[in-house]
């Protein structure tokens, strides 16, 4: 039996990394790297959501439910960008 999990994935994956790339602007002094920090921080600030289909989790949400993600996502988003900001501020400074 071949089982496929390529399919497999966390929903605020895509999310995370879209904001991420769109934010990116605003944040010229990030690197990279940088980037790649804030979307595991904010990934990891963030419940693990496995589906196969972004639209059968979408298709079940009440408007709240989707509010209460998009509020998470944003606070998950701004905590990382500071963190990461600051984390390497430090490294910078040497303290």
């Amino acid at each position: 039996m071949i089982i496929n999990f390529e399919q497999v994935h966390n929903f605020y994956e895509r999310l995370v990394f879209e904001a991420v790339a769109n934010m990116a602007g605003t944040h010229p002094d990030f690197t990279p790297d940088m980037l790649a920090d804030v979307a595991c921080v904010a990934l990891n600030r963030l419940p693990a959501r496995y589906l196969r289909h972004d639209v059968d989790m979408m298709f079940y949400l009440t408007e709240s439910e989707r509010g209460a993600i998009e509020d998470a996502l944003q606070e998950a988003l701004s905590f990382a960008f500071g963190f990461v900001g600051e984390r390497t501020a430090r490294q910078l400074s040497g303290t």
